[in-house]
């Protein structure tokens, strides 16, 4: 078992999302793990590192006999070990203790068909009970939560942005991350149905770095870079990517090819740290992302309006286009004094979101033609802190605090209507000139959050964890709440690992989603809701429920498998959509929700083998809209006040699985997701089918440059079986037009290390 295993025998604090690093031609496949309590951080020497390929015997005579290492090469290999003492005392500070946690490693990652190549939220989907989604409708859900997940880099919390399409972390950068899932700790705040939790590289400063090339179907090309260093005490780090495409967004048709579908994406990361001294070291992070998305056409469709004399329009041609920008930074000071380790952080996140309409197209078929603007700028300081307290104590404790300045400007176009709701012309049978409607929405929000909590090892077998933590939201509504959290962890036995858990979660909506609407200045136009009722976006307040076990299977060496059970209750459960041509989401409450659900998984290794499935049963269901009711129609919204509905994002059955095994520096993978069908239809009563996406991956090193600089060559299909299959049908609530998985699509790559 790799070190994510080995957590679980109660060192895990230490080292909760960070396994060992293994040989390059070595894979190690998602690994679930339940956490145990943590121990005193302790110095430790790098892991060796084994070589596990058949090179030729000359290479190997060639490396024993290597000369011994320059001072320059002892210089970066003492800063490495220092920071890599500090990484393990940054994982004990934001401890994991009681959740359900999921590790990837970069190791992982490679070995997925696509490898580094795929988006990060395409390897998500490869952890239990991670479900498939449009882009439009936030491309994944954890547990059947619409949004709520939070993403974390090297234990500081990014705040949430405002684009729909772009990812803004590249999975080249990921060292290793884990999903974190369940009655989470106390430091664990906001957004609480899944933490996504970052660990940078730290293999990536030896004064080395590669550069490569990757393309193929749908037009699909991609450029990277990356390069790593140490100079005296300060390591760095920093890559690129370039990556255009013909299917930005999933195509609204079954046919191969999407029409109007190009985009251009760009990203860009920074890495920076510097012993100051043997206790401290400051860390410098920054991530740039830019985006350029064409919207695809769905041909056929029937005009409804005259603009300008115009009432046949062909649907091929609209001209929709969104442009997303984002970027973020972090500055953070590490600090270890005897039983004290701590770590602050000052952060901000700048994002923009830019929806420019076909301005006679989108009046021709909807009536309404929006240009939308959504502009987000948080700066925040965030401080998290360990105290050992004796042999049985580990007290965490710490704050955060943060402002955003959130800008939402909606341009739009409608007619005016005439007394029967229709489009209104004048006596001679003219239609009357489009109205030009400017609603704005600007505010100053701030979050502040602060928990304590304590984790007790009773024994070597029990460990309590127990906090509360504090939330205030100054934003559209001002509302707080104070939060209980407890956990059990029980081993009785080698290799068995029971945990239950409660937490009390409080979840503000996003600010930009949040942000009303002017309902007065749509009035006696085609933009006029039916419903007139707009009540504010309210935090979502719930109770949570988990319990689990993780167990080894000795007989079967390399065998682990677990089960995990949960159940949600939730006050103003929140949720959102796509209500509109424009691809922007809308925030909006049900009254009452619950979210049951069960997990299942396996993970299995043995020499270069490595296998895994998961498998996840899940049921979430809500009643009455009590914000932003004009979102709905009349008689749906009558309909959900007087029932339970399924949320459109839920899904009962998820499951992914898959393989890789090595041989002769040739990587073999197959991947696999199962989707039982989102929810369709009026209400949501309706789901679509069943669909199966099998992806195949093969990876060649050749040393022809260097033994320790190998090229590169892989090949990937995606969706093998051509399986064509609706994410989503244009139905459902909150769901504005049909998107399609992707079609067979063929891969072809070359990297050089460097």
């Amino acid at each position: 078992m790799n070190a994510a295993a080995s957590a679980q025998d109660g060192n895990s604090a230490q080292t909760p999302a960070a396994p060992a690093q293994q040989s390059d031609q070595g894979t190690v496949l998602p690994e679930t793990r339940v956490v145990a309590p943590a121990e005193r951080p302790r110095r430790r020497t790098p892991p060796v590192r084994v070589a596990t390929s058949r090179r030729p015997a000359a290479r190997a005579v060639a490396s024993t006999s290597a000369p011994a290492p320059t001072p320059a090469e002892v210089q970066v290999q003492a800063v490495a070990s220092q920071n890599q003492t500090f990484d393990a005392a940054r994982q004990g500070i934001v401890a994991l203790v009681g959740a359900t946690s999921t590790v990837m490693s970069r190791q992982n990652i490679q070995a997925l068909p696509q490898g580094d190549n795929a988006p990060l939220d395409k390897a998500l989907l490869q952890l239990p009970g991670v479900t498939q989604d449009s882009a439009a409708s936030g491309d994944l859900h954890v547990r059947n939560e619409h949004a709520n997940v939070q993403y974390r880099i090297n234990g500081i919390m990014l705040p949430d942005g405002v684009g729909a399409f772009g990812q803004i972390l590249d999975t080249g950068i990921v060292g290793s991350l884990a999903l974190l899932t369940g009655a989470l700790p106390a430091q664990f705040g906001l957004r609480t149905a899944g933490v996504i939790d970052i660990q940078t590289r730290n293999d990536a400063f030896n004064n080395s770095g590669s550069i490569g090339v990757y393309g193929g179907s749908h037009g699909t090309i991609t450029t990277t870079g990356e390069y790593g260093g140490t100079i005296g005490n300060t390591q760095y780090f920093v890559s690129g990517r370039f990556m255009q495409n013909n299917l930005g967004i999933e195509n609204p048709t079954p046919a191969r090819d999407a029409i109007h579908d190009r985009t251009s994406q760009e990203k860009g990361f920074l890495y920076l740290s510097t012993l100051i001294d043997p206790t401290s070291r400051l860390t410098f992070m920054s991530g740039v992302s830019n985006s350029t998305f064409q919207i695809p056409n769905n041909p056929g469709q029937t005009p409804a309006f005259n603009a300008f004399g115009v009432t046949n329009f062909d649907s091929t041609f609209l001209n929709e286009h969104q442009n997303e920008f984002n970027q973020f930074n972090v500055f953070a000071y590490q600090k270890s004094a005897d039983d004290v380790d701590y770590q602050i952080s000052y952060f901000n996140r700048y994002s923009q979101l830019h929806f420019m309409p076909d301005p006679i197209g989108d009046l021709v078929f909807n009536g309404v033609s929006s240009d939308v603007y959504r502009q987000s700028f948080i700066n925040g300081i965030q401080e998290d802190t360990a105290w050992r307290a004796g042999y049985a104590h580990t007290v965490r404790f710490g704050f955060t605090a943060s402002a955003e300045r959130s800008l939402v400007n909606n341009i739009s176009s409608a007619f005016p209507i005439d007394a029967t709701g229709a489009q209104a012309f004048d006596t001679a049978g003219n239609p009357l000139a489009p109205a030009t409607i400017f609603d704005s929405s600007s505010k100053l929000g701030y979050l502040f959050g602060a928990y304590v909590q304590d984790e007790w090892r009773i024994n070597n077998q029990l460990t309590l964890n127990a906090g509360l933590r504090f939330d205030q939201m100054w934003q559209y509504v001002e509302a707080n709440q104070l939060s209980p959290r407890i956990s059990l962890t029980w081993k009785p036995y080698d290799g068995t690992t029971f945990h239950a858990g409660y937490a009390r979660n409080f979840t503000p909506p996003s600010q930009v989603i949040a942000a009303p609407t002017n309902l007065a200045l749509v009035q006696g136009t085609t933009q006029q809701p039916a419903v007139s009722q707009n009540d504010p976006v309210l935090p979502e307040r719930s109770h949570v429920f988990d319990v689990g076990v993780v167990q080894k299977v000795y007989p079967i060496p390399g065998l682990e498998v677990g089960v995990d059970g949960y159940y949600k209750l939730a006050r103003d459960l929140l949720d959102d959509g796509q209500f509109g041509a424009a691809y922007v989401l809308s925030g909006f409450n049900y009254e009452r929700g619950e979210n049951v659900g069960v997990e299942l998984k396996a993970n299995y290794e043995n020499g270069n083998l490595r296998l895994y499935g998961n498998l996840a049963w899940a049921k979430q269901v809500a009643t009455n809209v009590v914000s932003n009711q004009y979102l709905f129609a009349p008689d749906e919204l009558a309909y959900i006040a007087s029932h339970y509905v399924y949320t459109d994002h839920a899904q009962v059955l998820t499951a992914s699985a898959g393989a890789s095994y090595l041989w002769n520096d040739t990587r073999y993978s197959v991947s696999m997701i199962y989707g039982s069908g989102l929810r369709s239809g009026f209400a949501n009563t309706d789901h679509l089918p069943s669909y199966t996406q099998v992806n195949l991956g093969v990876s060649h090193d050749f040393y022809w440059v260097a033994p320790n600089k190998p090229t590169t060559f892989r090949f990937d299909v995606v969706n093998v079986f051509d399986s064509i299959y609706e994410i989503r049908d244009g139905s459902g609530i909150g769901v504005f037009a049909p998107q399609y998985g992707p079609r067979r699509g063929f891969y072809f790559g070359i990297s050089q290390k460097i």
